[in-house]
């Protein structure tokens, strides 16, 4: 791992430790904070794909007539992301986004997402998203949320952008989730087969190899420019900032 990256990594450091260490790791003790918890975070699920599709977008081609685009490893390194994203499988080998199963895991516990949901989704570009958000009837830290990740696509750099990515979703979810997937599986085993699937997946995927390849990806958009890397870290500090902004909602709602 490069310096610059171990240097990123300290400096947003105290806020991965609020988030290690935030009360929603021991916010659910029961089925009804379970469902505030999905409910809140599965708008994080959606929109963490469209961070994956805009830095495949940056980096792969996908015209036609087709082209290169870009060294060869980044796009290596930014398809193999969008294929265990887009295409993973499920417990029992059928090919599935993480989002999807994350929407099957709610509908096996009955929890029914915001209608809110649906309608971004629907959504055909990003300007009109940015406007729908603050009119929908979800809590403010989901629109802080979405806010953040859908503006920063459309006006950040791609460094930035990767660096939210890298930094404020990947290569934090696998600390959070660590905590939530030992205490379902110890109390309701039976009831969340899904979702424990869905947050074993992540950290088994997320905790390594993708991390690994989100950390590459870095150093090539960054380099050796200074002005790129603090870029970068101003952005990756934003992002957990947000989290920790969505996660306090989520254990508001107790």
């Amino acid at each position: 791992m490069s310096t610059q990256i171990n240097r990123l990594k300290e400096q947003i450091s105290p806020l991965r430790d609020a988030l290690v260490h935030h009360p929603i790791n021991s916010f659910i003790q029961s089925t009804a904070e379970l469902e505030v918890f999905m409910k809140h975070h599965v708008f994080a699920v959606w929109d963490f794909m469209s961070l994956v599709k805009k830095l495949q977008q940056e980096f792969t081609s996908v015209d036609v007539p087709w082209n290169p685009k870009g060294p060869a490893e980044v796009r290596y390194l930014i398809n193999e992301i969008v294929l265990g994203e887009e295409s993973d499988v499920d417990q029992n080998g059928v090919y599935i986004s993480h989002f999807e199963l994350y929407l099957r895991a709610m509908e096996e516990l009955s929890f029914m997402p915001s209608p809110f949901l649906h309608e971004l989704r629907s959504f055909a570009n990003l300007d009109e998203l940015l406007l729908a958000i603050p009119k929908a009837n979800i809590p403010e830290s989901v629109k802080a949320f979405l806010t953040f990740t859908f503006s920063s696509i459309q006006n950040r750099g791609i460094e930035e952008i990767a660096a939210i990515f890298t930094f404020g979703r990947e290569d934090i979810i696998p600390e959070m989730f660590q905590v939530i997937v030992d205490q379902l599986k110890r109390d309701s085993p039976d009831k969340v087969e899904t979702l424990v699937y869905y947050l074993e997946r992540h950290i088994e995927v997320d905790g390594g190899h993708h991390s690994e390849l989100a950390y590459k990806m870095m150093e090539h958009l960054c380099g050796n420019d200074e002005s790129k890397w603090q870029k970068a870290t101003q952005a990756a500090v934003k992002s957990l900032q947000v989290r920790l902004k969505l996660w306090d909602g989520i254990v508001d709602n107790r």
